[in-house]
C-alpha cells in the first residue's frame, strides 16, 4: 500500500501562514493527481486543492488567491502553501494520491491528517 505522512500543521494567527507537506511512499508504480482535503468538525470532508502530474491545478472557491497547491514529482511530494488564514481554514487536512500501486489501475490513498487551527 502506499503511505502517505503530511506535516506543516501547527497553530497559527489569522492572516498567518502554513506550508503543508505530505510525502508518498511504499509500493508505488505511477501517482496521478494528488491533492488536499480538509474536514471541520461537524462537517464533512471536503477538497481544498488538486494538482495533477503535470501540474494543472484546481481550488475550491473559498480558498483561490490564498492558497497554492504544488508538486514535486521526484520526490512523490505534494506541498500546501495557505497564505492569509482565516478562522474559517481551520480543520484536519488530509492528503491525497491517486496512485498506481501495480501498473494496472488506479486507486485513492489516504494521509492520516494534520491539524490546522487558525485563531488568535
Amino acid at each position: 500500500q502506499v503511505q502517505l505522512v503530511e506535516s506543516g500543521g501547527g497553530l497559527v494567527q489569522p492572516g498567518g501562514s502554513l506550508r503543508l507537506s505530505c510525502a508518498a511512499s511504499g509500493s508505488i508504480f505511477s501517482i496521478n493527481a494528488m491533492g488536499w482535503y480538509r474536514q471541520a468538525p461537524g462537517k464533512e470532508r471536503e477538497l481544498v486543492a488538486t494538482i495533477t502530474s503535470s501540474g494543472s491545478t484546481n481550488y475550491v472557491d473559498s480558498v483561490k488567491g490564498r492558497f497554492t497547491i504544488s508538486r514535486d514529482n521526484a520526490k512523490n511530494t505534494v506541498y500546501l502553501q495557505m497564505n492569509s488564514l482565516k478562522p474559517e481554514d481551520t480543520a484536519v487536512y488530509y492528503c491525497n494520491a491517486n496512485a498506481d500501486t501495480t501498473g494496472w489501475g488506479w486507486y485513492d490513498f489516504w494521509g492520516q491528517g494534520t491539524q490546522v487551527t487558525v485563531s488568535s
